[in-house]
C-alpha cells in the first residue's frame, strides 16, 4: 500500500521534463532567427523609390532601388550576418525576396505568407545568417513591380576560395518595357496580338501556307490553339546592368575573369554565347558544379550562371545575351581592342516548330481551368494531353523526351531521317564565316568531351543544325537536349538517405494562352489548398508541361535535386525550366518550417495563377495578423477591364469586358446611322476553359429602321469555344426564341486580319406575339470585315452589317 501513490509522484516529478520536452518538439527546424553565434554584422540599406527613367528611348515612371536600375550589388561573406533595412519612399507597398538565400521564413520577403508588406513611408529590417556562398539575387515580390525595376544582385564570397580566378563581374540581365506592367498584363488577358506582331514573331497565314505548314496550323487551331508560343510581351529593349551595350576596358590581356550572371527578367530565356575562347561553365544557382567548357547556355528567367573567361591577348571579348523568340539582344565587352564577337543565334522557326509538333502527335489544350477544381484529375490530365506517339521506341507519353539528345543539332537518337522531318532539309550553313564556322567548330570539340559519343561524327554535315529555313534556328534545337541540364553534375553526391521516406508528387503545368491563365493541374491558386510538405521526408516532384512555353519554376528557401543522367551527382538548384510538353523531376528533403512559395518565375504566368504554397503545417507566425494571406491569393485572381470602341461611317460600336478567372461581365453597344441598334449588358461564369453560362439583357430595334418602341428581352444561355477557334453563342431569351451565333477573326497577312459573324434566331411565336399569331419567323444577322492594326490600340477596319450596310473607319482599344 505504501506504493500507491508512486505513479502520481511520477507524474509530478516529471512534469516539468515533459514540458520541456514539448517545447523541444515544437522548435522550428531549419534556418532559424537571430544571431546566436555573434557573426560578424554586415548592413546595407535600401531605398525603394519611384522616378523617371530612360531605358528605351523613351522617359516613363520607373521604380528604382538606390536610385538606380538595377540596384546595387550586395556583396557578402559566407559566415556573416547580414542585416538590410529596406526603406519604401513610393505610394504603394513594396516588399524585397532574397532569391536563392536560405533564412529565416519571416524573412523570405513574400508579402502576406511569410512577411509582412512594407507600407509607404515605412521600413523593414531583414536579418539573416549567411549560411551559402555564390550569386543570388533580389527582387521585390509585390505584384508586377520587378517589371518595373526592382531588383538587384548579391554576391557571396566562400569562406574558402573553391575556384582560380584574377576578378569578377556581375552580369544582370534583366528585359524592359516603357509599357505599365499592369497594361501588358491587361493586353495579353484581351487576346491582342500586336505584341508578336511588333517584334515580328506573329505567324500570320500568309507565312504559314509559303512555309507549307497548312496542315499543321489547322491541326493547331483543332486543338484550339494559334501556334507555337515562344515568349508573349515585346520588349523595346533588353538590358545587361540596366543598359543594352557596354564595355569594361579595365580588364587586362590574360586575366581570367569570373562572370556572374543573372537573370532576372520578368518574363525572358536569354542564349548566352561567348567571344574568344571557350568559356568554363563552373557554378549553377550559386552553387559549384564539375566545370565544363561550353559557349552557348539557356538562362532561364530567375536562373544564375558563372563562367570563367580569360581575356583575349589582343583584343576585347563580346558576352551576348540573345532573347530566346529572336526579337532582341543585349552585349557587353570584357578589355580593349579588336573585337572577339560572341557566336550570333538565329532566330527560332515558329512554323517549322508547328510542323514538327503535329508529325508528333502533340495533343495540346490541357484545361487551365477544370470545372471541378476540387477533384484530382492529375493522372487523367497526363494520359490524355502531352506528345502520345512512340517516335523510334521512345517513350513521349506524358511529355517525356526520353533519349531525345539534339544538342547543337544531334539527330541520331531521335532515329530520324529526312523522309519524317522534311523541314530539316534545307539547314545550309554556307552563309556563316570562317570565325563563326570556327567557333562552332569548337562548340562540338567541346559537346565530344561531354558526350563520347558523338566522336567521329560528320560535323561538317551537322554544321548546318544551327540555322535552317530562312536561316532560322532549327525546330529540332529547339526542342532538344539544351533544356535537360545533363551539363550540370554535382561536385560531391546530392543524394538523400536511402531509408528516407519519399513522398511523390505531380504537378502537370498548364495554360490558356488565349484568357492568359495559368495554373496546374488545371488549377490556379485562388482554387487550391496548400500542398503539405513532411519533415525528415523526401518530396519528389513531377513537373510535366502540357504548355507550349517553357516555366522556370522557382521553390523559395529552399535546394532541391534536378534528376538527370549524372544520377548521384544531379545538380542542386532553386530554379528548375520544364521545357515544352517535356517532363523535369526534382525533389528535396523537407529540413524547414513555415509556408514557402513556389511558382513559375514568369513573372505574368505566376500572376496568372501558376503557383502554390508549400506548407509544413507548422502554426502561422503571429507577426503576420495584420497580413492576411488571402491578399496574396487575390493577387492571382484580380478582374482586369479592357474595352473598344469602333467609329465608322455606317456604325458605332462599343464593348466593355471585366473579366477574373471564373467571372466576366459584358456590355456590347452596336448603333447603326440608319437607326438601327443592339445593346446587351451580360454576367458569364467559366465553368471550364472553354465554356461558360451566361445571363443578361438584351435591347434591340423592334421595328427596322426605328427606335420607336425598342424590344427588352432577358436572356440565357452557353458560349463555347469551339475547336478551330469559332466563337459559339446558343441562347434562348424569355420570348421563348432559340438564337444561335459563330463569329472567328483570322490573321492573313501581318497586321491584316478577316473577321465574320453569323446569327439565326428562330421564334416560334409561343410567346409575346400579338393578335395570337403564332407563324414561324426567323432573322438572320451577318457580318463581315477586315481590320488593320495601325499600333497596340489602333486599327483601320471596313465592314458590311446586314442591318447597317457597307462601312468604314477606325477601332479604338482601350
Amino acid at each position: 500500500m505504501k506504493y500507491s501513490n508512486l505513479p502520481f509522484m511520477l507524474v509530478i516529478l516529471l512534469f516539468p521534463l515533459l514540458g520541456t520536452a514539448q517545447q523541444i518538439s515544437v522548435q522550428p527546424k531549419g534556418s532559424l532567427e537571430g544571431n546566436p553565434k555573434n557573426l560578424p554584422v554586415h548592413e546595407y540599406q535600401l531605398i525603394i523609390d519611384q522616378q523617371m527613367v530612360n531605358k528605351a528611348g523613351k522617359s516613363v515612371m520607373g521604380m528604382t532601388v538606390n536610385g538606380g536600375i538595377p540596384g546595387p550589388v550586395l556583396r557578402f561573406r559566407e559566415g556573416e550576418f547580414a542585416r538590410i533595412t529596406v526603406i519604401n519612399k513610393m505610394d504603394v507597398e513594396t516588399s524585397v525576396h532574397w532569391h536563392g538565400i536560405l533564412l529565416p521564413n519571416f524573412y523570405d520577403g513574400v508579402p502576406y505568407l511569410t512577411t509582412p508588406p512594407i507600407e509607404p513611408g515605412e521600413s523593414f529590417v531583414y536579418e539573416f545568417e549567411l549560411k551559402q556562398s555564390g550569386t543570388y539575387w533580389y527582387h521585390s515580390h509585390t505584384m508586377l513591380q520587378e517589371q518595373s525595376g526592382v531588383y538587384g544582385s548579391i554576391v557571396i564570397e566562400p569562406k574558402v576560395p573553391t575556384l582560380e580566378y584574377d576578378n569578377d563581374l556581375v552580369l544582370m540581365l534583366s528585359d524592359w518595357t516603357n509599357e505599365k506592367p499592369h497594361s501588358v498584363l491587361k493586353n495579353l488577358k484581351r487576346g491582342n496580338e500586336w505584341y508578336g506582331i511588333k517584334k515580328g514573331t506573329a505567324t500570320p497565314l500568309n507565312r504559314v501556307i509559303t512555309r507549307g505548314g497548312l496542315g499543321a496550323q489547322i491541326d493547331f487551331w483543332r486543338q484550339r490553339m494559334e501556334g507555337a508560343d515562344i515568349a508573349d510581351i515585346y520588349y523595346p529593349a533588353f538590358l545587361i546592368n540596366g543598359v543594352t551595350s557596354s564595355d569594361n576596358p579595365d580588364f587586362k590581356p590574360g586575366e581570367r575573369v569570373r562572370l556572374r550572371i543573372i537573370n532576372g527578367s520578368a518574363s525572358s530565356y536569354f542564349w548566352l554565347t561567348f567571344g574568344g575562347s571557350i568559356p568554363l561553365l563552373v557554378s549553377a544557382d550559386g552553387l559549384d558544379v564539375v566545370p565544363v567548357e561550353k559557349n552557348k547556355t539557356l538562362i532561364a528567367t530567375a536562373e544564375t550562371y558563372d563562367f570563367i573567361v580569360t581575356i583575349p591577348d589582343d583584343g576585347k571579348l563580346e558576352v551576348r545575351a540573345s532573347s530566346f523568340d529572336g526579337s532582341g539582344m543585349a552585349a557587353t565587352t570584357l578589355g580593349t581592342g579588336q573585337l572577339y564577337p560572341a557566336m550570333e543565334i538565329p532566330r527560332p522557326d515558329k512554323i517549322g516548330m508547328m510542323k514538327m509538333m503535329a508529325k508528333m502527335d502533340m495533343r495540346m489544350g490541357a484545361p487551365a481551368l477544370k470545372a471541378n477544381p476540387k477533384k484530382d484529375e492529375r493522372y487523367e490530365i497526363k494520359k490524355k494531353y502531352g506528345m502520345q506517339m512512340d517516335m523510334g521506341g521512345m517513350d513521349m507519353s506524358g511529355g517525356k523526351m526520353d533519349g531525345m539528345k539534339m544538342e547543337e543539332g544531334k539527330m541520331d537518337d531521335m532515329k530520324m531521317d529526312q523522309q519524317k522531318m522534311p523541314e530539316m532539309e534545307d539547314m545550309d550553313h554556307s552563309n556563316m564565316s570562317p570565325s563563326e564556322h570556327a567557333k562552332m567548330m569548337g562548340e562540338m570539340k567541346m559537346d565530344e568531351k561531354e558526350h563520347p559519343g558523338m566522336a567521329g561524327m560528320d560535323h561538317g554535315k551537322m554544321s548546318g543544325m544551327n540555322k535552317g529555313k530562312d536561316g532560322m534556328m532549327p525546330p529540332a534545337e529547339m526542342m532538344g537536349r539544351a533544356f535537360d541540364y545533363s551539363y550540370l553534375r554535382s561536385l560531391e553526391k546530392t543524394t538523400y538517405a536511402a531509408d528516407a521516406p519519399v513522398t511523390e508528387i505531380l504537378l502537370n503545368l498548364t495554360g490558356n494562352m488565349n484568357r492568359y491563365i495559368w495554373s496546374m493541374n488545371g488549377v490556379g491558386l485562388a482554387e487550391t489548398d496548400k500542398i503539405k510538405i513532411k519533415s525528415d521526408e523526401v518530396t519528389r516532384f513531377t513537373f510535366n508541361n502540357l504548355t507550349m512555353m517553357h516555366h522556370p519554376m522557382h521553390l523559395h528557401g529552399h535546394f532541391f535535386r534536378v534528376i538527370n543522367e549524372n544520377g548521384e551527382h544531379s545538380p542542386l538548384k532553386h530554379t528548375v525550366n520544364v521545357p515544352p510538353m517535356q517532363e523535369v523531376t526534382i525533389e528535396f528533403y523537407g529540413d524547414e518550417y513555415g509556408d514557402w512559395f513556389f511558382h513559375c518565375h514568369i513573372l505574368y504566368h505566376m500572376m496568372g495563377g501558376m503557383a502554390r504554397i508549400f506548407s509544413y503545417d507548422t502554426p502561422r507566425d503571429e507577426r503576420l495578423a495584420d497580413a492576411p494571406l488571402s491578399h496574396l491569393i487575390a493577387e492571382t485572381d484580380q478582374f482586369y477591364t479592357w474595352g473598344m470602341a469602333d467609329v465608322a461611317s455606317h456604325m458605332s460600336g462599343l464593348s466593355l469586358t471585366s473579366s477574373n478567372i471564373r467571372n466576366q461581365f459584358n456590355l456590347n453597344v452596336e448603333y447603326g446611322y440608319n437607326k438601327n441598334f443592339e445593346a446587351e449588358i451580360s454576367y458569364e461564369r467559366y465553368v471550364y476553359d472553354w465554356v461558360r453560362v451566361f445571363g443578361g439583357v438584351n435591347v434591340e430595334n423592334s421595328v427596322e429602321e426605328s427606335f420607336d418602341d425598342p424590344s427588352i428581352t432577358a436572356v440565357a444561355g452557353v458560349r463555347w469555344l469551339s475547336p478551330y477557334l469559332f466563337n459559339i453563342d446558343m441562347r434562348v431569351d424569355n420570348k421563348l426564341r432559340p438564337r444561335i451565333g459563330i463569329g472567328r477573326s483570322l490573321m492573313l497577312f501581318p497586321r491584316l486580319s478577316a473577321f465574320g459573324y453569323y446569327e439565326y434566331q428562330a421564334d416560334f411565336g409561343i410567346v409575346g406575339r400579338e393578335g395570337g399569331n403564332n407563324d414561324y419567323r426567323g432573322e438572320t444577322v451577318w457580318s463581315a470585315g477586315m481590320e488593320y492594326m495601325l499600333g497596340r490600340n489602333f486599327s483601320l477596319m471596313g465592314s458590311y452589317d446586314n442591318r447597317f450596310g457597307y462601312g468604314g473607319g477606325l477601332s479604338i482599344r482601350f
